[in-house]
Parts: C-alpha cells; structure tokens; sequence
C-alpha cells in the first residue's frame, strides 16, 4: 500500500511536458532568470534583426542537439560526453551558419563569429548535460523549445528597445518623427548592459509581484 502511494506521490511530483515548456519562457527564462549566453545578447542585440535571427539561430541548434542527445544517451560513454555533446552542437552550429550565409550575406556579416560561438554557449551544452542526457526525446523536446523561445523572447525585447531609441526604428522601418533624436549610446556595446540591466529590473519585479499574490 505504502508503495502504491509512494509511486503516485512521484507521478505528481514529476512535472509534464507543459510544465517543461513553460518554465523557460518565464520561471527560469535563460536570459532574465539564468543569466546565460551573455556574448550573443549584447553583442548583437543592437537590432531587432540581428537579435531575432541570433535568437532562431540558437534555438534551432538547442533543439536539434537536444533531440540527438536524448536519442543517444544510453549509447555515449559517460567519460567522452561532453566531448560528443559539444560535436553534435558544432555539427548543427555549422548547418546554421551555412543556412544564414545563403539566406543574407548582409545579415551573416552582422552577426559575425557569433554564430559560430553557438558551440560554446553555455545555455545548449547546459540543456544537453543537465537535461537531454537524463530525459526522454519528447520532455527534451518541450525543455528545448521553451528554453529556445524564451531566449528569442528575451533577445528581441533588448533587440527592439535599442533599435527604437537608437535608430528610432524597428526592422529597419522608421518609428518615430525625423525630429527624434536617436540615443547613439542605445546600439553601442554600452547601451546592451544598460537595456538589460533595466529588462533584468522589469523581469524580477512582475515575477515577484506574481509570487507576493
């Protein structure tokens, strides 16, 4: 009997697939809770483009690693994994940055060697040792959709912010009156930690609004 509840007290326990999405669109965004994969989300978050394509450009990678990394886990010895986690991003990192350079030139010139420093963000290899390896396809398949989608989210609200008051566009459309005045500091390297420290600010303070009621 004993047993019986025991097994039903951890199915309950043991969140679902939507809890597995959700989780990184809010509780543990990779970019406003987390902190991670810095590098791209203020290097080239001076756009709403550059931001949009590096955020797709990650999630794509993080999904398709996460789906072989689950399908794989039982076969990869415990003492190379890292090694075989890192070449199965690379493989995909490469995939995508062929895929942009035959889409646009111009925007394969703005994003630059950060497309391929995917291989070393520390957002897909954390998924992959921390979640994928210990998972099934389908729990790896939300956890990287909703850790994608977080990280577009949060790189397009930085994109956006800086391109509106630095440019006074968005998506390259004009926005605001020619008598706007552009904030130049806004689309310098400057401007991302100021835009994130304020996105950081915003964040925590709806989460712990939502967690006092």
């Amino acid at each position: 009997m004993s047993t019986g509840i025991t097994k039903n007290t951890e199915l309950k326990n043991t969140p679902s697939s939507t809890d597995e999405f959700i989780k990184g669109l809010w509780r543990e965004n990779p970019v406003f809770v987390q902190v991670l994969g810095m590098c791209p989300v203020l290097a080239v978050s001076n756009t709403a483009q550059n931001a949009l394509a590096m955020g797709l450009a990650t999630a794509f990678v993080l999904l398709m690693s996460n789906i072989l990394v689950a399908s794989l886990r039982n076969f990869i010895p415990k003492q190379v994994r890292i090694a075989s986690f890192i070449l199965i991003i690379a493989t995909f990192v490469t995939i995508v940055d062929y895929a942009i350079q035959a889409i646009s030139v111009d925007l394969h010139k703005n994003l630059g060697a950060f497309i391929s420093l995917i291989v070393v963000n520390c957002l897909i290899l954390s998924r992959a040792e921390a979640f994928a390896s210990k998972n099934s396809i389908g729990k790896s398949i939300m956890d990287a959709l909703g850790m994608g989608l977080g990280f577009v989210f949060a790189l397009f609200c930085l994109g956006a912010v800086r391109e509106l008051l630095g440019n006074g566009t968005l998506f390259n459309i004009e926005i605001f009156p020619g008598s706007f005045q552009e904030w130049i500091i806004m689309i310098l390297p400057a401007g991302g930690f100021f835009t994130l420290a304020l996105w950081l600010l915003l964040f925590n303070f709806f989460k712990s609004k939502k967690a006092g009621t």
